[in-house]
């Protein structure tokens, strides 16, 4: 089933329709569809390598606006009033992604936030159940969208990029390595922000152990001006 509908989606590489079915398809697989869009923006680029950075533009409009759909099913659609899902987040449940996949992806937004948008956006983690749960567990909207331009864009035009600057070559590289490489990239990426974050964490908690201290010193010597007096 997978592999058919990944000859499919490539057949459209050869279509002079193949921008629309990029963006259709970027759009489609940040709420639903299993195939990324990256394999048709790769045929796409090899085959017109001058246009390579407008295919990446195409496939970043319609995945950012396939996540503010994906947003818009978790935010209205999801539940009914009552808490229980609704029909339509049953057929994903049964389709698409595990409710346990779900229900994982719900508690990460509790501590990362952008981070976890922006790790689904550029790896190969499946970004339709973050969009979906971001609206689900009400994450900050704008922040939301910040986040998968970063990423989205990030991704795409990498891949654009490294297309154009090296042609067909570059091919079997990026169907190789390029998912392992994105994931190094943003495992590093975190890793550096959230080393700079404990490094001034620690040393804001020290000025303010030093002010306190100060504080403590100014308060002691007023004491002990008023005894003498």
């Amino acid at each position: 089933m997978i592999k058919r509908l990944y000859d499919w989606v490539l057949s459209w590489s050869e279509s002079r329709w193949g921008w629309l079915a990029l963006f259709i398809l970027a759009l489609c697989e940040s709420s639903w569809f299993p195939i990324p869009p990256d394999i048709l923006l790769i045929a796409l680029c090899l085959g017109a390598v001058m246009k390579s950075f407008r295919f990446a533009s195409i496939c970043l409009a319609g995945s950012i606006i396939g996540a503010a759909i994906g947003y818009g099913i978790g935010h209205f659609l999801w539940t009914t009033p009552a808490g229980e899902p609704t029909a339509i987040a049953t057929f994903f449940f049964n389709h698409i992604f595990s409710v346990e996949g779900f229900n994982n992806v719900g508690a990460l937004f509790d501590k990362y936030n952008f981070w976890i948008v922006f790790t689904a956006g550029f790896t190969p983690l499946p970004y339709k159940i973050f969009t979906i749960a971001g609206g689900l567990f009400d994450i900050n909207f704008v922040m939301f969208i910040i986040a998968s331009i970063v990423s989205r864009g990030l991704r795409f035009f990498l891949i654009a990029w490294l297309i154009w600057r090296f042609g067909a070559p570059i091919k079997a590289f990026i169907d190789k390595y390029f998912n392992l490489l994105a994931t190094l990239f943003t495992v590093l990426l975190i890793g550096c922000f959230a080393l700079v974050a404990w490094l001034f964490g620690d040393a804001r908690e020290d000025d303010t152990e030093i002010k306190s201290t100060d504080i403590e010193l100014i308060e002691d010597n007023k004491s002990c001006d008023t005894t003498d007096l």
